[in-house]
């Protein structure tokens, strides 16, 4: 089994079946695609000097009491979406009404390394920084680039009150705010409005992320985190989402003025009820799914992993960020129940 923490009605959505010959062959590699590429990477060296004892954190403070939002970029250098905003906030002077804002550039070391010519390359240096957030693992005497990093921000990241974490898609979907477990990740995600579309989940198998750091999963404590997936890596509306989210919670919050926005739908809230984990190298979607889609039918085939079939454990079955060619011990995809709207 591969299912992630959660509760699930309904049978495994892994059913064990015989394997036909060819599947117990070594799978033949499959090449990446050419993915689109809109956008570059931001110059951003007039940050990366030490403005605050932290290379790549920028602090403003208003003379007005507020809470601490910090907005971190970059915790996965190709997705340099989040980067390019931060960067046009720091150019157009941006100082918070009331309270503290904090940008980080989460791993520029990283960012560094992308090359168009193989732009998945640099998602990371060592490991992926985005699966090592947990007390234990930052305490430990472990090293890599993504570790020391990590320890080297988490000062910022203990005084946080709200974080919002900017990362995009490797694989076409739809633009999403994954809230976490906790009710004040669903609450903060709502409150951004845009994109409507909120996916309350616990994670993944290989490590906890930032917005599952102890801070901001403790249920009953007062600090909210969230994490915008805001649309393909390169692609220009991936900036424009993610600048639309990134005012949207400065305002909701009080650090930038409220002001006339366009009306946009009412949030439609999600819950993932399993993970499913590649367990073999021969991981297979039967076709090439996109996030945000809905299979109607329970017991819809949906992958072949080795000798398992992936099946649908209900109707209308949302699947979150499909990963079309997941590694073994990677998520593959997270299927997620449609909540009732509240009255």
């Amino acid at each position: 089994m591969s299912c992630g923490t959660g509760s699930r009605p309904g049978a495994s959505p892994r059913v064990r079946a015989r394997p036909k010959f060819l599947e117990t062959l070594p799978p033949p590699p499959q090449a990446l695609p050419a993915f689109t590429q809109d956008i570059a990477p931001p110059d951003l060296s007039p940050w990366l000097t030490d403005h605050c004892g932290i290379p790549g954190v920028v602090h403003h403070e208003a003379p007005r009491p507020g809470p601490h939002v910090v907005l971190t970029a970059l915790i996965h250098g190709n997705e340099f979406a989040g980067a390019i905003v931060l960067d046009r906030l720091l150019r157009e002077r941006i100082r918070p009404t009331r309270g503290r804002l904090s940008l980080i550039f989460a791993n520029p070391e990283a960012l560094a390394r992308f090359t168009p010519a193989n732009p998945v390359a640099s998602r990371f240096v060592e490991e992926d920084m985005n699966r090592v957030w947990s007390r234990q693992v930052l305490s430990s005497p472990r090293r890599s680039v993504e570790l020391d990093r990590a320890r080297a921000i988490l000062p910022v990241i203990e005084t946080a009150d709200i974080l919002m974490d900017l990362h995009s898609m490797l694989w076409p979907g739809a633009p999403l705010i994954l809230a976490g477990a906790t009710e004040s990740g669903r609450r903060l995600a709502t409150m951004i409005g845009d994109p409507p579309l909120v996916v309350s989940d616990h994670g993944h198998k290989a490590g906890p992320r930032l917005i599952d750091y102890e801070r901001f999963s403790d249920p009953a404590g007062p600090y909210a985190a969230c994490l915008l997936e805001a649309g393909a890596h390169w692609a220009a509306d991936t900036v424009r989402t993610t600048d639309s989210a990134v005012r949207a919670l400065l305002r909701h919050s009080g650090l930038l003025p409220a002001e006339p926005t366009p009306p946009v739908a009412a949030s439609r809230q999600l819950m993932v009820t399993d993970i499913v984990t590649a367990e073999t190298p021969c991981f297979r979607f039967v076709r090439p799914f996109q996030g945000g889609e809905i299979i109607r039918r329970r017991g819809t085939l949906l992958a072949q992993d080795g000798p398992d079939e992936i099946r649908t454990p209900y109707p209308d079955c949302m699947l979150v960020m499909p990963n079309l060619r997941p590694g073994r011990g990677q998520t593959a995809v997270r299927l997620a129940r449609i909540l009732p709207t509240p009255p």
